[in-house]
């Protein structure tokens, strides 16, 4: 492990270098290239190991390397060790949070702004997705805390979004043209209550965050959700909606969806993956495209095994993200925020 002091305006951090994370051209011409993800570490000379303190005074820099790089791990803070302590650190860079409106992942609120990541079962992976993609309001910022850091497995891979996006241009054309032409419609039938047992399991009450069937409706129509209700539970049918976004700041293209996700991972006993989502037309999407994007994002994927204290900040424009199956035990927290 290699470690190099970063240019800055007082030396907190150590940039550290992992064997996992890959390198890319920045683009800007600078010839500095980014190193996906940056994993900050304490600086030994500086005697200030807390974290939540160091975001309060270093937040612009700090701001700055989110926005070249797309993520940033802080590894070896002591200071972080509980999900109160995460939740301090989510405070401390001042984002407001965003409610979990219309997301599919079984959560359950720890502290604060502190929720479980998502609670399917260990055995199955979760696809890679940007979060929230399949609705119009979605985070723009996710934080991730590893309380227990798993006993085998358990990563969550992240891959830089506007790579994949080039990547697929390349190479299925047609395909991307159709996609930023007619968008996504994703497709999802809901319980009432939350099931355990699904990746997706998440029922109606807390997607929605009611019991009331016309408030649930008054909801869902402000994301421009239609439903469906049946005998035991609602059929969610949300678009067309965008692909392809095109993340203005950085002026590129992203792919921002959840297609492969919905496609590969939208399973259980109410839920027919193939079916949950199509092109904004209505048509069915091609299984070898989705198949190989999924090779793709494996491909490029950074997984950096978790370990306890770990904070990793993503930038939910730039990047995607999964979860790899694990061995118990395992308890990563989240947070979301606008």
């Amino acid at each position: 492990m290699t470690l190099l002091k970063l240019t800055m305006p007082e030396n907190f951090f150590t940039q550290t270098n992992l064997p996992q994370q890959k390198k890319y051209s920045d683009g800007d011409g600078t010839g500095t290239g980014v190193i996906f993800p940056t994993v900050l570490t304490p600086n030994n000379n500086s005697g200030d190991y807390n974290l939540k303190k160091l975001i309060v005074d270093q937040k612009p820099w700090l701001e700055t390397v989110l926005h070249k790089n797309g993520a940033i791990l802080f590894r070896g803070f002591s200071s972080v060790s509980s999900a109160s302590d995460f939740n301090d650190v989510v405070e401390a860079f001042g984002y407001d949070e965003l409610p979990y409106v219309g997301g599919a992942a079984p959560r359950t609120n720890v502290v604060g702004r502190v929720f479980t990541s998502n609670e399917s079962p260990p055995d199955q992976k979760i696809p890679f997705h940007h979060e929230m993609a399949q609705v119009p309001k979605f985070p723009l910022k996710l934080f991730f805390f590893c309380e227990v850091e798993p006993k085998i497995g358990g990563e969550t891979p992240i891959v830089l979004s506007h790579v994949i996006y080039d990547k697929m241009k390349q190479k299925y054309p047609e395909f991307v043209e159709r996609l930023e032409q007619y968008g996504l419609i994703y497709t999802r039938v809901l319980g009432e209550d939350d099931d355990p047992s699904s990746p997706i399991g998440r029922g109606w009450v807390s997607t929605f965050l009611t019991k009331d069937k016309a408030v649930a409706e008054e909801r869902a129509a402000k994301l421009g959700m239609k439903l469906e209700w049946t005998d035991d539970g609602v059929k969610t049918v949300m678009g067309p909606i965008p692909a392809i976004k095109v993340d203005e700041t950085r002026g590129r293209k992203t792919w921002f969806n959840s297609m492969v996700a919905a496609y590969t991972g939208w399973e259980d006993a109410r839920n027919d993956p193939v079916k949950a989502v199509t092109f904004g037309d209505g048509t069915p999407l091609p299984a070898h495209v989705i198949h190989d994007c999924l090779k793709i994002l494996e491909e490029e994927s950074v997984a950096i095994p978790w370990k306890k204290g770990d904070v990793l900040l993503l930038d939910n424009l730039a990047v995607l993200h999964a979860r790899r199956p694990f061995e118990p035990p395992r308890r990563v927290l989240a947070s979301l925020c606008k």
